[in-house]
């Protein structure tokens, strides 16, 4: 779950079964109550896969999990978090684990470096940020924790293929947060 429209669809679909209790539910996790003599967990995932989500059962997937629901909510939700702290502290304060560790997980369960899916997740809000046409470069480039408008620029051009002029002029592809690694 990567959003509040996740969380509202997981939400939705448990409860309509009439026999799932849900008692939180947050980015990339709920708790939930409920009799296995009704309900199995396969019936729940199989439930959860019609709207698109899994169960995840392997602990260093599930730590994938959260290291990417992390990193969205600093990038996305962070209030310029992004820009004054760095991302290694934000990670292993809000995970509990090394920042190594966290790297090394995420490298052998995903394919690439948390730095890159960082970059990647980065890109993406700012492909946000230049669509609504609010803020200047260099506010942008500010929010983002950009040192500069330069180094934005040349990182946006590097991931997308296009200078920010050239996509802001022409149709704005953006991807669903959760296929970025796909």
């Amino acid at each position: 779950m990567v959003s509040n429209s996740c969380i509202r669809v997981v939400k939705e679909s448990l409860q309509r079964t009439g026999f799932i209790e849900v008692m939180r539910i947050e980015l990339g996790e709920a708790e939930v109550r409920f009799d296995l003599q009704i309900i199995s967990l396969g019936f729940i995932d199989e439930l959860l896969k019609k709207d698109g989500f899994e169960l995840i059962h392997d602990s260093s997937r599930r730590l994938l999990e959260k290291i990417k629901t992390a990193v969205i909510q600093l990038v996305f939700y962070g209030n310029n978090t992004n820009s004054l702290i760095r991302n290694s502290d934000y990670l292993s304060d809000k995970l509990g684990y090394p920042y190594q560790q966290l790297s090394k997980v995420f490298s052998e369960k995903s394919g690439t470096t948390l730095e890159k899916y960082i970059i990647l997740i980065k890109v993406e809000k700012i492909k946000e940020l230049l669509s609504y046409d609010e803020m200047t470069l260099s506010e942008i480039a500010f929010r983002m924790g950009y040192s500069s408008v330069q180094y934005l620029s040349n990182q946006f051009k590097q991931v997308t293929g296009l200078t920010v002029s050239e996509y802001k002029g022409q149709w704005r592809e953006r991807r669903p947060l959760s296929s970025l690694l796909d």
